[in-house]
């Protein structure tokens, strides 16, 4: 590899890095200014309304926009490049978060989180595809830790700009101007030699989502995959979002924020994920860096739920903590990636973790559902006991990927 190919790989790299910083500064976004936009933005509610709205309905509509985005941008991923998707996707997220500054009802507002959602959907997966094809199969674990580990930080960065003042429309511009921007960077990044020899090769089905499904072995693994990270938004999608309610239910000493709580999560997520990526190169296995993890995990929720009278500061250091157990998102990705043929690789990429983020529609619904009868300590035990035994299953009927060679086809 020739310095200049190195220096372009890099910089693709980084602008990947960036983009998914964008990706979940804009995520995240929703979550910390949600609840003051629906109370400022001249739709009348009431606060019960306004809470039903923000924890139900829009937040579902976002994730299912990323559930239907990540199957489209994936196909087109696998048909037309990586790097297509890349721009398309920034584009559209960054476009309909600015645009949801200018909101004064509920149908427009879901209908905007909803194409948010479906152009978010195509970032990282396009992004770990790109770079995975463009890495050494020795390095590409490098590669998409720096990717997740800054992407993670763009949750601070959300949290950081809700705290300095602004209001909820400006945060939104500043989040479809962040996209705006990193779009003129991607014209500069290049696609992947691999896709390149894909895209002249005569009769392999390329983006062929329903291949999936026709083989079990292949089947299992999909399914397998999108299990593994399952717990990672159990506990950003209920323990984080819903932590006032954990911190009143166990008699926190002080007031807790969602802001505050994502921040602390996302500022572990981001520490957690690099070290994962670096305890992956040196025990050569992604899969036991995922099980100390999801062992993380369990003691962490367990500790949330059962510690009574903890003091804020504390409460905070186990979001932090919760942040570090669900630290190995940019290796579930990675793995999903390595598990499957060039020709199918950017549609699993790509639909996997959108459709892990869009599990939380039934997660919360299942939450709900089983709150109303249960209480909040019993349907946190049960939805999080199942997500949490799903994600030691699923990991444990994997195989080890490290290292392994991504230059082959899936057959159908």
């Amino acid at each position: 590899m020739e310095n200049q190919s190195k220096s372009n790989i890099w910089f693709t790299v980084i602008v990947a890095a960036l983009g998914y910083f964008v990706d979940i500064f804009d995520l995240q976004l929703f979550n910390i200014i949600g609840k003051q936009s629906l109370g400022a933005a001249g739709l009348n509610l009431s606060p019960e309304q306004i809470t039903y709205y923000y924890d139900y309905v829009l937040f579902n509509y976002q994730m299912g926009g990323m559930l239907v985005g990540g199957l489209v941008w994936g196909i087109m991923g696998d048909k037309f490049g990586r790097k297509s998707i890349l721009f398309g996707s920034i584009l559209l997220y960054s476009l309909a978060n600015f645009a949801n500054g200018f909101v004064q009802d509920i149908p427009t507002y879901c209908v905007l989180r909803f194409l948010a959602g479906f152009g978010l959907a195509g970032e990282l997966g396009a992004a770990v595809t790109l770079v995975s094809e463009l890495m050494s199969k020795e390095t590409r674990g490098i590669g998409t830790l720096i990717i997740v580990s800054t992407g993670a930080l763009g949750a601070v960065a959300a949290a950081y700009v809700n705290k300095s003042g602004v209001s909820w429309q400006t945060a939104y511009f500043i989040g479809g101007g962040l996209g705006l921007m990193l779009l003129l960077l991607r014209f500069r990044t290049f696609e992947s030699g691999m896709f390149d020899n894909l895209k002249n090769t005569e009769g392999v089905s390329k983006g062929n989502f329903f291949a999936l499904f026709t083989d079990k072995q292949r089947f299992k693994k999909y399914l397998m995959c999108i299990l593994v990270g399952l717990p990672i938004w159990f506990v950003l999608g209920i323990m984080i979002k819903f932590s006032p309610k954990f911190a009143a239910s166990t008699g926190v000493i002080g007031v807790i924020s969602v802001a505050d709580a994502v921040m602390c999560a996302y500022i572990g997520l981001s520490v957690s994920d690099v070290f994962a990526g670096w305890l992956s190169q040196v025990w050569r296995s992604r899969k036991k860096v995922v099980l100390l993890y999801l062992a993380i995990s369990v003691i962490v929720v367990a500790m949330v739920l059962f510690i009574p009278h903890l003091t804020s500061a504390s409460f905070y250091v186990l979001c932090f903590l919760l942040g570090v157990g669900s630290g190995y998102w940019g290796l579930f990705v990675t793995i999903a990636s390595e598990q499957f043929g060039t020709n199918l690789r950017a549609t699993v990429t790509t639909t996997v973790p959108n459709f892990v983020r869009g599990s939380v529609i039934l997660v919360t619904l299942a939450y709900k559902i089983l709150e109303s009868s249960s209480g909040t300590m019993q349907s946190t035990l049960i939805v999080g006991g199942i997500s949490l035994a799903l994600g030691f299953v699923a990991i444990l009927n994997l195989d080890e990927t490290f290292g392994k060679d991504l230059n082959y086809y899936e057959k159908e």
